[in-house]
């Protein structure tokens, strides 16, 4: 998955890689993870809304299930 989107068709790659089995660790809960970590990470909701291709913030804070308080914040405090 390197540079690119976190799509489900880029995390199969990621899902070998790291020595999961891709029957029992489906694409969209490692895409959705490896959000949520990097998010975790980073505070950047901005960014994982940008990794993962969402047109609006409020779709990224769903799909994260981020506080909407907390997302707001992080989100203001985020320079574009």
């Amino acid at each position: 998955m390197a540079g690119g989107l976190l799509t489900a068709h880029g995390a199969r790659p990621w899902v070998s890689t790291i020595g999961l089995d891709r029957r029992e660790y489906g694409t969209h809960s490692m895409r959705r993870t490896k959000a949520a970590l990097i998010y975790k990470a980073t505070g950047n909701l901005r960014a994982v809304q940008i990794l993962l291709g969402h047109a609006n913030i409020e779709n990224t804070v769903r799909y994260l299930g981020v506080d909407v308080d907390d997302a707001l914040t992080l989100s203001e405090r985020t320079e574009i």
